[in-house]
């Protein structure tokens, strides 16, 4: 193994007089690229309205005057804009662009209308016109500073707010937060998409670790792969205060990486680092990079933080390059994608040995491929059971093992079973796929104060995580605050696109237990004609029993074979069904559904007996009570304690 040739480089400002650090701030805020571009767009533009409308056309010679007017306004805006939109917020709120900007855009709309006017002959009205740009002007640095000073009054905190938690510069983030953005392949071979993913992925695990630092997940982070957006953009939109950024060129078995830490607050580099080697010296690379940030951030590690940061997911290199390609595909989510997954990582246990993290990974994958349809199958779910099980045999400390299992139990209908695992695995690898996860099976076992926790953690971590976003909208569901979901599922649809069949369904079903029917029905259809099952085919069942039309539910429902399977291995979806049957008038076949979805863990017995409107007209009947006692007792029987 070669040594690892490490190199510090300087942070970008440090060692620089006062003109290179001025300098240094025009090249990030892209004051110079700004400034040459007007001034050669401006040129050309004067040229055309002198030479064409002018000289050509014989239009007055004033509109020159306007066209140079209007170029410098612009200019001055763009310049301001670029210059204070990058630099530290001042105190109070204040932005000092959203009050700059507006009032050039003025001044110079001013000065070109007066000159229009002069064009006319009009003359007399400059005055006016100043008189209604200084009073515009006016109005909008009070309105802006009325909005500031409210947005500044200290507010209650919220429901899940912590008053102990320390804030950074940047409004409302946690102080010791992170995002740590892809790094970006330079490598001059193809196809090393997934290594530098996969370098991404390795960083935020082992930077999760550490309980006092708010780490982005990996699929909120990848969100920005490419991304044209500044880094306190980024920072914004996912609520931290530092970003992570670099870079990777492998070429054969030589590998360098840089790696830069970012304040978002002032946009100034705390430290950056390059370190150069061989394909060999990749784990202690990521180490090194992750102990650099702890130590910038000054977070003193616990001996198990400081043992997990050592720690090297799969010893042989060979071994880890094909536990990312695997990753990398199964991220595809199609059919083929996860076929070549599993080749690749049953051909690594074959040729590199028994390794627990690739046992989990398959474990994972397939209990995935299982539950989405993508192979729905008896032995799919052995293999991912066997796996999983292997997995905990080889490293009992595994989190991604446990939460495999746990899968798979989940799947088998055994949510005691799963809960307990997954808080296992939770506890060791804290990623927001789990918390999400356990989120929605906790509310859906009545346990709504821990679903509520996790959901939240599960957002923070992940916040552009649409899944995150749903765990946090059930919650509500199952709580019974169908409004509350209903906006929750609308606001991530609005992030992700209108096209999300997951959220578009669960907004359905949020309208139409808040009694908002007509409202549902359009994204009920919406999901029928995305033919996204098993979602479509219980949209087509909810419309078919909302129109009352038993005879076209029943015969649809029965002639489904194959959602009739998915729906058996599922919790949720026979108390979907069960709704449609109550709708219907046929108790006999709610409660029938009800007692598989009980049977199979649904154990939220008040929202059984006292929150779904549809389950109203069962609430007499005995059947329905002694079921009622059979969730309350499954309710209060899980353990929910790690």
């Amino acid at each position: 193994m070669s040594s690892l040739d490490e190199g510090t480089v300087p942070p970008a400002d440090e060692g620089k007089s006062p003109f290179g650090r001025f300098l240094h701030k025009l090249h990030k805020r892209r004051i110079i690229e700004t400034l040459a571009a007007f001034i050669g767009g401006g040129w050309l533009l004067v040229e055309v309205v002198e030479r064409l409308l002018v000289g050509h056309y014989d239009l007055p010679e004033r509109l020159i005057d306007i066209t140079v007017v209007s170029v410098v306004g612009a200019l001055l805006a763009t310049l301001a804009w670029r210059w204070f939109r990058s630099a530290e917020k001042r105190p109070g709120n204040l932005r000092v662009e959203i009050l700059l900007v507006p009032l050039l855009i003025l001044v110079a709309a001013a000065v070109a209308l007066a000159i229009f006017l002069r064009i006319f002959g009009i003359k007399g009205k400059s005055f006016y016109v100043a008189a209604v740009a200084v009073g515009l002007g006016i109005a909008w640095i009070v309105l802006k500073s009325l909005q500031w000073a409210a947005a500044a009054t200290p507010q209650p905190p919220g429901p899940f707010a912590t008053s102990e938690e320390p804030k950074s510069p940047i409004s409302g983030t946690p102080e010791k937060s992170i995002v740590v953005l892809p790094f970006t392949n330079i490598s001059p071979e193809d196809g090393q998409e997934y290594f530098c993913d996969g370098m991404t992925e390795e960083i935020i695990a082992d930077l999760s670790h550490v309980r006092d630092l708010l780490v982005i997940s990996r699929s909120s982070a990848m969100t920005f792969k490419g991304t044209q957006k500044t880094i306190p953009e980024i920072a914004r939109a996912v609520n931290v205060r530092y970003v992570l950024e670099g870079s990777v060129r492998r070429a054969g078995k030589d590998l360098r990486i840089t790696a830069q830490l970012i304040d978002a607050a002032t946009d100034v580099h705390i430290w950056a680092e390059k370190y150069a080697g061989s394909l060999e010296d990749v784990f202690a690379i990521q180490e090194k990079v992750s102990r650099s940030i702890t130590e910038a951030l000054k977070l003193r590690l616990t001996p198990d933080e400081e043992r997990q940061l050592r720690s090297r997911p799969i010893p042989d290199v060979r071994a880890y390059d094909g536990y990312l390609r695997a990753f990398y595909e199964v991220l595809k989510f199609t059919p083929g994608a996860f076929d070549r997954a599993f080749r690749v990582l049953e051909q690594t246990l074959e040729q590199f040995g028994q390794y627990a993290l690739i046992h989990a990974g398959l474990g994972w994958f397939q209990a995935l491929a299982y539950d989405f349809g993508i192979r729905h199958d008896s032995e799919t779910l052995a293999r991912a059971e066997t796996h999983a099980a292997r997995a905990l045999e080889l490293d009992p400390t595994l989190g991604l093992a446990y939460c495999a299992l746990g899968y798979v139990r989940y799947k088998q209908g055994n949510l005691p079973a799963y809960v307990k695992l997954v808080l296992r695995g939770v506890e060791l690898d804290r990623n927001s796929t789990s918390l999400w996860m356990l989120a929605f099976s906790l509310a859906e076992t009545g346990r709504l104060a821990e679903a509520r926790r996790f959901a939240n953690e599960a957002v923070a971590a992940d916040p552009l995580n649409f899944m995150a976003g749903f765990a946090q909208g059930t919650v509500e569901f199952f709580d019974g605050r169908f409004e509350e979901a209903a906006s929750c599922f609308r606001r991530y649809l609005e992030n992700v696109g209108p096209d999300e069949p997951i959220l578009l369904w669960w907004l359905a079903q949020a309208l139409a237990y808040s009694g908002r029917e007509v409202e549902a029905a359009p994204y009920f259809d919406k999901v029928i004609a995305m033919e996204a099952r098993p979602l479509s085919a219980l949209s087509r069942l909810w419309r078919l029993a909302a129109e009352g039309d038993g005879d076209g539910f029943r015969k649809a429902l029965e002639s489904d074979t194959q959602l009739i399977e998915t729906v058996r291995t599922d919790e949720w979806f026979p108390n979907n069904i069960a709704a449609c049957f109550a709708r219907l008038g046929d108790h006999a076949g709610a409660i029938e559904w009800l007692e598989r979805a009980v049977g199979w863990g649904f154990s939220n017995h008040r929202f059984l007996g006292e929150l779904s409107p549809f389950l109203a007209p069962l609430r007499g009947d005995s059947r329905f009570q002694t079921l009622l006692d059979d969730a309350r007792g499954r309710e209060k029987a899980l353990d929910v304690s790690p």
